[in-house]
């Protein structure tokens, strides 16, 4: 996945929310606003090729308020398609929050 074509469709917005993130960005008192500006601004930090129905990566960006917050998306229809998202917690994440802890 290419994080160009990703801020292309956000900046058209064309972005769909799947059941799931949405539970999760009220769950966890995210805003679609910081979602979007992590997808706009963040960097891809590792990639899920297989995923189905779509390619699908994890984006690493910095909310407004200084959070770090890690977005997964996937492209397919023309769309990028919102599959979770979560604040990094630090025992799971090095290198600031762009690398996993191996287990």
């Amino acid at each position: 996945m290419d994080i160009d074509e990703i801020r292309r469709l956000c900046e058209a917005d064309y972005v769909r929310w799947t059941d799931h993130a949405i539970k999760r960005i009220i769950q966890r008192g995210i805003s679609r606003s910081d979602v979007k500006n992590v997808l706009l601004n963040g960097t891809i930090i590792e990639q899920y090729p297989d995923d189905y129905p779509y390619p699908s990566c994890l984006v690493l960006g910095i909310t407004p308020e200084k959070r770090c917050l890690h977005v997964i998306c996937g492209i397919g229809g023309g769309e990028v398609w919102i599959i979770s998202t979560y604040y990094p917690v630090a025992g799971k994440w090095m290198d600031g929050f762009s690398t996993r802890v191996e287990e």
